[in-house]
């Protein structure tokens, strides 16, 4: 059995390459806390696997929205709100991650996104 971690951005907010990275890399680590606690397996596994992870796009924050609460019952799931900091507006929702878990199962709710 395969698994990896999905991470889903927006691609509407335009964020620079550092920020993006940023808030990919928050949303891929509060995805895997999520999954330690529920999925301890599946995370074990994923890591002897090479923790695959891919990053895809979507366009807008409802959309966002949309596959966050899809998936969020069915895998560890973390959605992303950003401080406002830097680029963005205090509260700006900009990416999801999920997992890890089984590819399989995955990619009936991420497979059509295209990559980033």
């Amino acid at each position: 059995m395969e698994y990896k971690q999905v991470i889903v951005v927006r691609a509407d907010l335009k964020l620079g390459k550092g920020k993006l990275a940023a808030q990919a890399a928050h949303a891929s680590l509060e995805a895997y806390r999520k999954a330690e606690q529920r999925e301890g397996e599946a995370v074990r596994a994923w890591l002897a696997g090479g923790a695959q992870k891919v990053v895809v796009k979507v366009g807008s924050e409802k959309e966002l929205l949309e596959l966050f609460e899809s998936v969020r019952k069915r895998f560890p799931a973390a959605l992303i709100v950003d401080a406002g900091h830097t680029q963005v507006e205090p509260g700006t929702k900009t990416c999801v991650g999920i997992g890890p878990a089984e590819e399989r199962e995955l990619d009936k709710f991420t497979a059509q996104l295209k990559l980033l």
